[in-house]
């Protein structure tokens, strides 16, 4: 017989039944009334062809078949039960992966401190990094095995956003650029090459750094497209090519690529960061864990010095 015919409800019927030896006592442990627990009991004599128990006294007496059925009842329901009580979260026993999304500015920024918290405060767990590439649509989210994105985010059904960080972005150039040593007018602006970073290709990419340049009337001359800013940053370090670079990962690769930044009259940008989870991990206790420990090492201010 499969399991699928059989109303489950009947076995914890019958379990408790068998343990009180006594429908009017078992009926009072589940709240209902006897002829509704002698109706149940009809129900499964009909679905398993045996009568299950029989009178004996003011109790009753299973059937050979019932004494049978009744370890294999009982040790299923204490499973269930077991599974059922949530046990307090140990962040020291913590095996999980989590899986955060993010692009290669928090990568080289974010990672290292994120990986040194996870060795503090979830020391078994284990940390996946995927690209944003991963996230065609915030609505992978639903589907996908991502915790949590940390990136320019928006609103979806079933989305939790919460802001991180703001990233103001800078030009940059390599330090000896022939236009490295003085502000640049519009028109010395209008005459620099740039690498622009589109980290998504499609049809909907948008650049947010054309209306920055757009307000000062400078239009911005793109001679190459990548996929990321690391791969911007090496690039204008070995050319005359300029880039937008966000202000964290500018302090970071500066130095090693010999990269400064450009005093120009465009704006000031920011690019505003968030944290994105989906509904289907919001009140899980591990990955609430994990949010807060990532909430905590993107917005703490960063000791001088550290990377």
């Amino acid at each position: 017989m499969s399991i699928a015919a059989i109303d489950l409800n009947l076995m914890l019927v019958l379990h408790t039944v068998l343990t009180e030896r006594n429908v009017a006592r078992a009926a009072e442990r589940l709240h209902v009334t006897p002829s509704a627990v002698s109706n149940q009991l009809a129900r499964l004599r009909d679905a398993l062809g045996d009568p299950l128990v029989t009178r004996k006294g003011r109790g009753i007496v299973p059937t050979p078949r019932a004494a049978e059925l009744a370890p294999a009842i009982a040790r299923a329901i204490r499973e269930l039960e077991v599974a059922l009580v949530a046990a307090p979260f140990d962040r020291a026993a913590c095996t999980r992966t989590f899986t955060l999304a993010i692009a290669d500015v928090g990568q080289i920024v974010w990672v290292p401190r994120l990986a040194r918290a996870m060795r503090r405060e979830l020391p078994l767990a284990h940390l996946r990094v995927v690209g944003i590439d991963a996230l065609v649509s915030l609505g992978d989210l639903a589907s996908s095995e991502v915790d949590l994105h940390l990136g320019v985010a928006g609103r979806g059904p079933g989305l939790h956003l919460e802001p991180a960080y703001a990233d103001p972005s800078l030009l940059a150039c390599r330090s000896d650029h022939p236009a490295a040593d003085r502000k640049l007018s519009r028109r010395a602006l209008a005459d620099l090459q740039h690498v622009r970073v589109e980290m998504v290709p499609g049809k909907n990419f948008r650049d947010p750094f054309a209306a920055t340049f757009a307000e000062v009337g400078v239009p911005r001359d793109v001679v190459m497209t990548v996929p990321s800013f690391v791969a911007a940053a090496e690039v204008v370090a070995q050319s005359d090519l300029v880039t937008m670079l966000p202000s964290s990962l500018f302090a970071v690769v500066a130095p090693r690529l010999g990269l400064r930044a450009l005093v120009t009259s465009v704006p000031k940008h920011a690019t505003e960061l968030s944290l994105c989870w989906h509904e289907r991990t919001h009140t899980d206790p591990a990955a609430r864990a994990f949010r807060a420990l990532v909430r905590g090492v993107v917005t703490r201010p960063r000791p001088r010095g550290e990377i």
